[in-house]
């Protein structure tokens, strides 16, 4: 396992790395019972989505762990199965078994532009600036992800404002985060983890944690079939092409999907990678390398490119790399054995599905909202007395959160990266990727207002 996994190499060990496991598995787990309560709406049987859940998890995880050695697990994304959803099959009309043939196409473009360095070339193309942007960007939207999700920020009337502290979640929520901070001032090993069991343990006698109401294995597994292999069917990729006049629609949509799936990614990478030096300089310099797999970013980007592909061969939205999967590297994680860990905990909540959605959000929300302050501290590289640099990071910061998506944070600092430097009349310095990634996201918001 040391020799495999080089461990002592990654500063690690197995007992970090089992941690950092069950931390990530927990902060993300939500995504077991929310992913087909979502897609249950476009018309697919929440067992066998239950189930493509977790298989397309597993594999893209352990192709994760094994083959790139980087501790970040795969599931399908959220804000990604409410496109699928809300849009592609309530609003324009698809069948779910189309809709999963376009996340299909969508996975090999994802592996085409890999395979044929084009993935490589957007990461490299990223000034410093925004990738410390986009580092503490994802720590302000990981622990907007905690708050919401727990009700500690709510809105009224589209106005924000903070949660009236009568409610149990809300104050089982204030402990966790309190525990957890005293655990980690304190330096106890492992305090993300103690602090999501002890929450989750100290909100059983408030009713707030509580056995989940979910259909048995086999009664899911006897719905599986409905959906593998469902993309290639009719209706499905047989039927989507059919129609001569819906075909711009078809390629405009697999564009939407396949750019935010993208760029997600990429933003993960960059926010957790650079802080932690899972990706170190040696893996950068790779980038440029003209042909092959010669870095982790090589492999770990490809083993997120056919996450996306195997999901909706099984049934189920776009697989992609969950941002939680910072909550374990905020633990220590640093190699694939904390992503074979998730892949195992994984298998084993296809069977206690009630156990594993007892854990509430109270419980995961403060792990997050920690792991957001420990990334915020790559704000502190950018240069925020020159507004050239300043302005591009701000969008790109504050936008991940605003806009609930990496993907959109992203598109704001790329855009108004672009727009200082044409106003500076220093084009020159716009790698023609980053060029091409903006001009890109502008015809995706064109075609997001046109759908």
């Amino acid at each position: 396992m040391e020799n495999f996994f080089k461990l002592k190499e990654n500063g690690t060990d197995v007992r970090t790395e089992i941690l950092a496991g069950f931390t990530t598995f927990f902060a993300m787990a939500y995504i077991i019972m929310v992913n087909p309560s979502i897609l249950e709406q476009s018309g697919m049987p929440w067992g066998a989505v239950f189930l493509a859940t977790i298989i397309s998890s597993v594999i893209g995880t352990l192709f994760m762990g094994l083959v790139a050695n980087v501790p970040y697990a795969l599931a399908p994304g959220m804000g990604l199965n409410a496109f699928f959803t809300f849009t592609v099959v309530l609003q324009l009309g698809f069948t779910w078994q189309e809709a999963l043939a376009m996340v299909f196409i969508c996975g090999i473009i994802n592996v085409l532009i890999t395979v044929t360095r084009v993935r490589k070339l957007i990461v490299k193309s990223i000034p410093e600036s925004l990738q410390n942007a986009i580092g503490g960007g994802i720590g302000i939207f990981i622990a907007y992800i905690g708050l919401l999700n727990v009700g500690l920020v709510e809105f009224s009337s589209g106005v924000p404002s903070i949660a009236t502290f009568n409610n149990p979640t809300v104050l089982l929520t204030l402990f966790g985060i309190i525990l957890t901070v005293i655990l980690l001032v304190l330096k106890v090993k492992g305090a993300l983890f103690i602090g999501i069991i002890a929450t989750t343990l100290a909100g059983i006698p408030f009713g707030v944690t509580q056995l989940g109401d979910t259909i048995s294995f086999s009664e899911a597994a006897a719905q599986l079939p409905e959906t593998i292999f469902a993309a290639f069917g009719n209706p499905g990729i047989i039927s989507l092409f059919n129609d001569p006049a819906k075909i711009p629609l078809v390629l405009m949509t697999i564009f939407a999907f396949s750019l935010a799936d993208t760029f997600d990614t990429i933003g993960t990478f960059i926010g957790t990678g650079r802080k932690s030096g899972i990706f170190s300089a040696e893996d950068e310099k790779a980038l440029e390398a003209s042909s092959g797999f010669s870095s982790k970013m090589d492999k770990a980007l490809f083993a997120d490119s056919i996450g996306t592909s195997i999901g909706a061969i099984f049934g189920t939205s776009n697989t992609t790399t969950f941002v939680e999967s910072a909550a374990g590297i905020g633990v220590g994680g640093r190699t694939g054995l904390t992503s074979v860990v998730v892949a195992v905990l994984f298998v084993i909540s296809a069977f206690f599905a009630p156990v594993i959605s007892a854990i509430p959000s109270a419980a995961t929300a403060p792990a997050l909202i920690i792991v957001g302050v420990m990334m915020l501290s790559a704000f502190k590289e950018i240069d925020w007395a020159d507004l050239d640099e300043a302005i591009p990071a701000f969008f790109a910061g504050i936008f991940m959160g605003l806009c609930y998506s990496i993907s959109y944070g992203i598109a704001a600092g790329f855009i108004f990266y672009c727009l200082v430097k044409i106003f500076k009349k220093e084009t020159k310095d716009i790698n023609p990727v980053l060029w091409v990634s903006t001009i890109l996201f502008i015809l995706n918001f064109i075609i997001l207002a046109i759908l």
